[in-house]
């Protein structure tokens, strides 16, 4: 068993996700320590807050609030309340929804996890997939999570990667095996500006992401869930291409002097 595990999300300190989380914590650490936005976060990616000041407002024990994004969260919480006595463990969910291909360079969920693993902390982003957005199976990720996550601490992983776990759409009983996926392309085919007119007669704006049918290439996380198993699928920050890099290296200096 663990001293401390660090939970976190991008839904928000009052949403049902984390209470998911906490249950999945609570068999496998001594201690649980939550410190979640005050409000949905979604989308932030792996932000900071650099230009404006952050409020921390306790909700029990061992249990923050933050204004500001999971970045911000993780942060706070190993830079700040629990300094001097770190968490062996992070994990950041469970988020209502997938985190799959390019999303994942969006979701907070990803930029909480990678911001523990930046800060030299194991961590996990954890997903519930659905198709009813008001019927999420969180039993699912409940019954499944603590031993997802003791298995995947058994085996371990690099310093320089998190894990990204999605649990599909499917009772807990009817979820395939533990797979591991790569990131696939996504269903993201472009974005989109809405206007709208406000009570007011002003005009605002709704951003939102166009989705489609694309090719995921091999071992693709989206195909794995969607085959119903429980995907895992390792990440990093280091987003070099190499094929262009390759490409490029023909006619660029790779050092200074060449």
């Amino acid at each position: 068993m663990l001293d401390r595990i660090l939970l976190t999300n991008d839904d928000g300190i009052d949403a049902p996700g984390l209470d998911v989380l906490a249950g999945i914590a609570a068999p496998l650490a001594r201690e649980v320590w939550i410190v979640a936005p005050e409000h949905d976060q979604s989308g932030v990616s792996h932000a900071v807050s650099l230009h404006h000041p952050i409020r921390l407002s306790e909700r029990g024990k061992r249990r923050w609030g933050v204004t500001g994004s999971p970045g911000d969260c993780v942060v706070m919480a190993l830079s700040h309340l629990m300094r001097g006595t770190p968490p062996q463990l992070l994990l950041c969910g469970v988020n209502r929804g997938a985190n799959l291909g390019i999303e994942t360079v969006f979701s907070g969920t990803v930029g909480g996890a990678m911001t523990g693993m930046m800060l030299g902390i194991p961590s996990i982003a954890l997903s519930q997939a659905w198709s009813d957005r008001a019927r999420v199976r969180w039993d699912t990720a409940a019954a499944l999570g603590p031993q997802i996550v003791r298995r995947l601490c058994e085996i371990g992983w690099g310093i320089s990667t998190c894990l990204s776990v999605n649990f599909p759409d499917l009772p807990a009983d009817e979820a395939g095996p533990l797979t591991l996926a790569r990131q696939g392309a996504g269903s993201v085919e472009g974005m989109d500006v809405e206007a709208r007119i406000d009570p007011r007669g002003l005009t605002y704006y709704w951003v939102k992401f166009r989705r489609g049918e694309r090719d995921q290439g091999r071992e693709s996380d989206i195909e794995a869930l969607n085959a119903g198993r429980i995907v895992v699928t390792p990440l990093r920050y280091d987003r070099t291409d190499e094929e262009a890099y390759a490409l490029l290296a023909r006619s660029l200096p790779q050092r200074e002097g060449e």
